[in-house]
């Protein structure tokens, strides 16, 4: 059953300033969220929408004045949502791919993290084709992740697709899966760093390959929605230069998130 949350959230502007362009007819922008991955999106005890990529949507609406809604949706109908106007933008660690810029149109990045694999401490396993051979590998559907082992591993690996990140920790933990893929700060943030994934580290190199792994997260809009692409991007430099944009990242990581 595809999640859908609907909240309504009258950004103030004050002490945020706006870009120069006005929002003319998007007085309100809707965008769709995942919340369901922590720590960019997820829903906290109290009912509500948390997270660095939650933050930044508000900050962005807040900046171009407008009205921002924010509608939960579950990953692998992004896009399909998206086209089918449910929402207009989607702020939800998507990186920019050369495949999905056949469908939508991206702002610029707003930020930028390696992909990585983790495993069991003591497992052994070592992130070669040999040593991967037969293994079961966790990963998120539809994601830039599932893109690449599928790529290079899917004729020697058991792939295994779930619906959010969380569920495939849930069997990492469970032993059901030998290793995990995923964007490393999920990974490090919303598991290493828990009880849960004490027993559990990362091993291989970073993966930032952008056949693969594209040039960033970016905000997607229709591709008929140029005005709204300009709007979003200047209000992504706005808040690069105002300080704003670090003040959101310093809640959530210690390193520079935005990346080179």
């Amino acid at each position: 059953m595809i999640r859908r949350l609907f909240v309504l959230a009258a950004v103030a502007v004050i002490g945020l300033g706006t870009v120069a362009l006005e929002a003319k007819e998007w007085k309100k922008i809707r965008i769709g969220v995942e919340g369901a991955y922590p720590p960019f999106s997820e829903v906290g005890p109290d009912g509500k929408l948390k997270g660095f990529d939650i933050d930044i949507a508000m900050a962005l609406c807040a900046k171009i004045g407008a009205e921002c809604e924010l509608v939960m949706q579950d990953w692998d109908g992004m896009i399909p949502a998206l086209l089918a106007k449910k929402f207009d933008a989607i702020v939800a660690s998507m990186s920019i791919t050369e495949e999905r810029k056949k469908r939508v149109d991206f702002t610029d990045k707003y930020y930028q993290t390696p992909a990585r694999f983790v495993r069991k401490k003591g497992s052994g396993i070592e992130i070669t084709k040999e040593g991967l051979k037969g293994k079961k590998i966790g990963v998120q559907r539809a994601t830039i992740h599932d893109n690449y082992l599928t790529d290079n591993y899917g004729d020697s690996v058991q792939i295994v697709r779930y619906g959010t990140q969380d569920e495939a920790n849930l069997d990492m933990l469970a032993g059901r899966v030998d290793l995990l893929l995923a964007d490393s700060i999920a990974l490090l943030d919303g598991f290493l760093k828990t009880e849960k994934g004490k027993d559990f580290e990362f091993v291989g190199p970073e993966l930032r390959d952008v056949k693969w792994f594209g040039e960033g997260a970016g905000i997607a809009v229709r591709k008929e929605d140029q005005d709204l692409k300009k709007l979003l991007n200047d209000a992504i430099k706005a808040i690069r230069a105002d300080g704003t944009y670090g003040a959101i990242a310093k809640k959530y990581f210690d390193f520079d998130i935005y990346g080179s």
